[in-house]
């Protein structure tokens, strides 16, 4: 059994294992996988929003599969999170990106 294949199953017992969302969306994500990623990534986000890796991740995905506006989105949401948690290294980062990705635009 690989590693995917084990975290769905653990995720079938606890289906919002945090653990669990987080480690399936990298592993695909790891994997090219981008659009089945960008699902736990966000199922992840939407239980647990102060988790900026998670936006920087879920940005690339986008980014990977050629949806540039949607990975400018993701970073917004994730500046969102970034202020409300106190991060404000974070909310630099991104904003940085966003510059970055406005140029492929």
């Amino acid at each position: 059994m690989d590693r995917i294949e084990q975290l769905k199953k653990a995720l079938e017992k606890d289906p919002n294992n945090p653990l669990g969302l987080y480690g399936l969306a990298l592993e695909l994500y790891k994997q090219g996988l981008y659009e089945d990623a960008i699902i736990y990534f966000k199922k992840y986000l939407s239980l647990y929003e102060d988790q900026g890796a998670a936006y920087r991740t879920l940005a690339q995905c986008y980014i990977n599969i050629g949806d540039i506006e949607q990975a400018i989105e993701t970073y917004e949401r994730g500046i969102e999170k970034a202020r409300k948690y106190n991060h404000p290294t974070m909310v630099e980062e991104f904003k940085q990106e966003i510059e970055r990705l406005k140029t492929m635009i």
